[in-house]
């Protein structure tokens, strides 16, 4: 009975426990979890920039979106807001990410999306160096 009336909670206010497919997982940063009016499209001018669903694609043109300048690497990799990374999951979110947003992908699409792509492609990248090694996972927490 609890379970279903958190569950309804969750779903109202936003939020929702990681691994549920379709919703962003909670972040750690709290200047990820601020509300507030979510971009356009830059594409459709619909509602589904950076604050919606994954962050990466508009959910009605499915264009490439501009990143979430909020979001942290824990987030953005999966990962518990915590100095213990499971590595392995961290390498499959990486190659996951990377076959989503890896700027081949985008050769023959707008400049814009052309663009985005290599800006999301250096934020993996960055967030994937930076949460594998213990020294810079280490730097990066306490830094936030």
């Amino acid at each position: 009975m609890w379970r279903r009336r958190a569950g309804a909670l969750l779903r109202v206010w936003g939020f929702w426990p990681p691994g549920v497919p379709g919703r962003r997982p909670l972040s750690c940063d709290p200047a990820s979890q601020a509300g507030g009016n979510s971009p356009l499209c830059w594409n459709c001018g619909s509602p589904g920039g950076p604050g919606r669903e994954n962050g990466f694609f508009c959910p009605q043109c499915r264009a490439l979106q501009a990143p979430d300048p909020t979001r942290d690497y824990f987030s953005l990799m999966d990962c518990n807001c915590s100095f213990r990374v499971d590595t392995v999951k961290l390498q499959h979110r990486y190659q996951q990410l990377q076959r989503l947003v890896h700027p081949d992908f985008f050769s023959q699409r707008s400049q814009t999306e052309k663009d985005f792509s290599e800006k999301h492609s250096t934020l993996v990248n960055d967030a994937y160096k930076t949460l594998l090694a213990p020294l810079s996972r280490g730097l990066y927490l306490v830094s936030k």
